[in-house]
């Protein structure tokens, strides 16, 4: 029986820092607790990565990787109404990943210019993506909405997505976050849209969201 190759220091460093900035919040994290959950010594961890900032800024670049190549999906081809849901799943699910990002979002901007860039980058695809399903709703006959109405829904679902996790937490800072956490998310999102669909869509809407929501 073959075994698996040992992941290397990098890659394990990683992943040890993504887990408990999740869990702690970045801010609360330093390079010397991260080798401490890894088992090795800091001028190891520092011969892989100089700072903190570093690893924060390699582990937002897999984020953008993801949430990008999840984005570009609606541009490709036509979306209907029920393969909104999946989408959007996809959507919450890279931001539940990397989590720590929109915890702690202003304070990570405030810090890193870089990220800040990045960050631009990634809301602008997010409202041009929901801007491209919305309209490829409108010309499917599922969604009734002028041009203004579109680009005032799209932007407020990326405002949603994007600050939701925080929300929550700021709601009840006490209770663990979990799948439920990103069911709410999604169906707030889309009930943006909710007023505006064809009696048709509304229903499948409305069974969706409580197929979800349970």
């Amino acid at each position: 029986m073959q075994h698996k190759p040992k992941r290397r220091t990098r890659e394990r460093i990683l992943e040890t820092a993504l887990a408990l900035f999740n869990q702690f919040g970045e801010p609360g994290v330093t390079t010397t607790a991260i080798a401490a959950q890894m088992g090795i010594s800091p001028g190891n961890l520092y011969y892989h990565f100089h700072s903190k900032e570093e690893i924060v800024e390699t582990l937002f670049a897999a984020y953008r990787r993801e949430i990008d190549s999840t984005l570009a999906a609606p541009e490709r081809q036509p979306v209907h109404a029920e393969d909104v849901w999946l989408f959007l799943h996809l959507v919450f699910e890279a931001i539940w990943k990397y989590r720590f990002i929109y915890r702690d979002l202003n304070e990570l901007l405030s810090r890193s210019r870089p990220l800040e860039v990045q960050l631009k980058s990634v809301l602008d695809h997010k409202t041009r993506t929901a801007t491209a399903i919305l309209q490829g709703l409108v010309e499917a006959g599922d969604l009734h909405a002028s041009r203004e109405e579109i680009r005032t829904m799209a932007v407020n679902m990326t405002v949603i997505a994007t600050y939701w996790l925080s929300y929550e937490f700021a709601r009840d800072p006490r209770t663990p976050q979990d799948g439920r956490t990103l069911a709410r998310g999604a169906v707030h999102v889309l009930s943006l849209a909710a007023p505006y669909l064809e009696p048709k869509a509304r229903a499948l809407f409305d069974h969706l969201a409580q197929q979800y929501l349970n």
